[in-house]
């Protein structure tokens, strides 16, 4: 359940503060006559990001057993790949997600009505269906015949909306670069879980080879019915009889992508770094200009 929480916590907060940066902005420019074309484009968003949602919960139920786990596994592996790509472009730009957001409302205002609810859907659109995406697959991986996993993701996403309301009030103030350097990292140890159970359905649906290959057995010590069992699995998506390959994926994804996100920002590409020769540069040449 509580897997699920940091979930529905960690997305949904990125869309409330993408809407109350969106919303504090236009109050704060006296643009109010703009905030219902705003309000409509979050709306279609959270009504596509619902309906996609369903689509992928009833439309499921419809196929055989082999095709369920073949669409199960086949979605979780593109959830990891999407919340992953996420979760490095939060940590990478949450210090500078407010003037790119200004930036993007400034050109959608001088464009039109139109132009600002195309605005707040897509900004709002894609964390939604991220969101549905991701929480389909995690709730698929982790439920054990209980509403826990759902309860969990809703409490997630409701703590999102007021805490983001807190954020426009302006009654709560943290350091979002280090809060979601903190969750990010959280949910890539999530996202590991879910893609080794993702591998484990393409197994499942005979698309993989080696469902019968254990790489260990520890039932015994760690029963899936008891209280721990039920919280290591809602928590990290573990499994007391993995296969091989699960838990090779399992590390072949948690340790590299753990290491690089908690890197320092811009380690790969270099950014960050001084330019040195190039300061020197400038100055050797306005040197030779004044003289």
């Amino acid at each position: 359940m509580f897997a699920n929480y940091l979930i529905g916590l960690r997305e949904g907060l990125e869309a409330s503060l993408v809407v109350c940066i969106l919303i504090a902005y236009l109050v704060r420019t006296e643009r109010r006559d703009a905030l219902r074309p705003i309000w409509i484009g979050v709306g279609a968003a959270v009504a596509l990001a619902l309906g996609f949602g369903c689509v992928l919960e009833f439309g499921s139920q419809e196929m055989t057993f082999e095709a369920q786990e073949a669409l199960g596994g086949s979605l979780s592996i593109i959830a990891v790949g999407l919340v992953t790509w996420m979760v490095f472009w939060m940590r990478r730009t949450a210090r500078h997600l407010r003037s790119e957001l200004h930036g993007k409302l400034d050109a959608a205002l001088r464009l039109g009505t139109g132009a600002l609810v195309a605005t707040a859907f897509l900004a709002v659109g894609r964390e939604g269906l991220e969101t549905s995406l991701f929480v389909w697959t995690s709730v698929r991986a982790s439920s054990d015949g209980t509403e826990g996993p759902l309860i969990g993701v809703l409490l997630g996403l409701a703590t999102a909306v007021v805490l983001g309301w807190l954020f426009y009030r302006g009654a709560l103030r943290i350091n979002l670069s280090t809060f979601f350097t903190w969750t990010g990292g959280m949910l890539v140890v999530v996202a590991a879980g879910v893609l080794a159970y993702g591998f484990h359905d393409l197994q499942e649906a005979d698309f993989l080879p080696g469902l019968t290959d254990k790489a260990f057995d520890i039932t015994g010590t760690i029963p899936p019915d008891s209280w721990y069992g039920t919280l290591l699995k809602g928590v990290f998506n573990f499994q007391p009889d993995p296969t091989v390959l699960q838990v090779t994926v399992w590390l072949l994804y948690l340790v590299p992508t753990l290491a690089l996100f908690l890197a320092p920002v811009g380690f790969a590409s270099g950014k960050g770094k001084v330019k040195v020769p190039d300061e020197q540069g400038s100055r050797g040449s306005e040197h030779t200009k004044a003289s």
